[in-house]
């Protein structure tokens, strides 16, 4: 099996380089070519055609093939679907904002979550995803659309702090001053709710943002939608929250999914306000990704500015998440379950 020179930094290249008698400044060339996004060798330039031979037997510089690309007529969206060398299909999104590019990449193959509103986790969970995987969403679609990445979401496919060891080494990897040098405020991580994990994160001491997927006030509610609920119900994340923000100074984001006639009522967003209230937060409010095999359905834009107005009573700050990339199913998982199912 081939090394997969994307899971280095730029010194562990070199070191790679070295031990297989590889001047050092060749290593220096071909991490350089990397971080392009390059998918072969034959891309590297400056590099004899002899050493790409050599090269060749022994690594890989690309770790993933773009198998569908899909492109909003109303917003620019991308969404990705790309084939690991494993033959696995992961996706990703490209967003543009006004303050910079914006990509959301998975963390996983599938989910084993069970969140009863999302595409990710009809399929289960096939494997991890390393961290140059992770990494290698970024480079890929820097590479395609020829423009600079400048902050990673990762709130694709998969629960990130269930693949917490690998998602900490992409963190290292996308901030290293040597690679890509995104800041660790320019990262959100979101999470279902796993507290282990969180308290891990707490300790860490990162300036990463912190994004709990919530969707309910209530844990009866909660659990249906969430079935990781019943094992870290409301009460325990929420009190993991706050230690959190005390201990960091960071905020965090609730994500709130409001679902038409399920979490969408005046009542919900009292309930929301008085359980945040004492908690340093920000909530995004987001009109659910309507899902074929679901029978969710999003709610109005009325419906969402008055759930707003209820949340600024309480002071706390709250924004409606505008849709991007509707027509071309950016919801995570969607595109995925598409090709592993023909017929949706």
């Amino acid at each position: 099996m081939k090394i997969s020179l994307r899971e280095h930094d730029l010194d562990s290249v070199v070191e790679i380089m070295k031990k297989e008698k590889i001047p050092g400044f060749r290593g220096k060339q071909i991490f350089e070519w990397m971080i392009k996004g390059v998918s072969s060798f034959d891309e590297m330039n400056n590099i004899p055609k002899a050493l790409k031979e050599q090269l060749e037997e022994k690594f890989e510089v690309s770790n993933m093939s773009v198998v569908e690309k899909l492109e909003s007529k109303s917003d620019g969206t991308k969404k990705y679907l790309m084939q690991l060398t494993d033959g696995n299909i992961i996706e990703c999104v490209f967003m543009k904002y006004r303050h910079g590019n914006t990509i959301c990449i998975s963390t996983q193959v599938g989910c084993k979550m069970k969140c009863s509103f999302c595409a990710s986790t009809l399929h289960g969970l096939s494997r991890q995803l390393t961290a140059g995987e992770m990494l290698g969403q970024i480079l890929t679609v820097q590479h395609e659309t020829g423009e600079r990445i400048s902050n990673v979401v990762l709130m694709g496919s998969g629960e990130p702090l269930d693949n917490y060891d690998e998602v900490m080494r992409f963190l290292k990897l996308v901030n290293h001053p040597k690679g890509l040098n995104i800041g660790m405020r320019s990262i959100t991580i979101s999470t279902c709710g796993l507290v282990p994990g969180i308290e891990k994160l707490m300790l860490e001491k990162l300036q990463i943002t912190l994004a709990i997927s919530l969707h309910a006030t209530d844990n009866d509610k909660r659990s249906k939608l969430m079935p990781i609920n019943k094992k870290y119900p409301i009460e325990m994340l929420l009190a993991v929250c706050k230690k959190y923000t005390n201990s960091t100074g960071r905020r965090i984001t609730f994500e709130y999914a409001l679902i038409a006639g399920e979490n969408d009522s005046k009542e919900e967003a009292e309930n929301l306000g008085f359980i945040l209230r004492n908690i340093h937060c920000h909530v995004n409010l987001i009109p659910i990704n309507p899902v074929i095999e679901k029978s969710f359905k999003a709610t109005s834009l009325d419906n969402a500015k008055a759930f707003q107005t209820v949340l600024k009573r309480y002071n706390i700050e709250a924004t409606i998440r505008r849709e991007l990339g509707g027509d071309i199913d950016a919801a995570c998982g969607q595109l995925r379950n598409k090709h592993i199912n023909p017929t949706l």
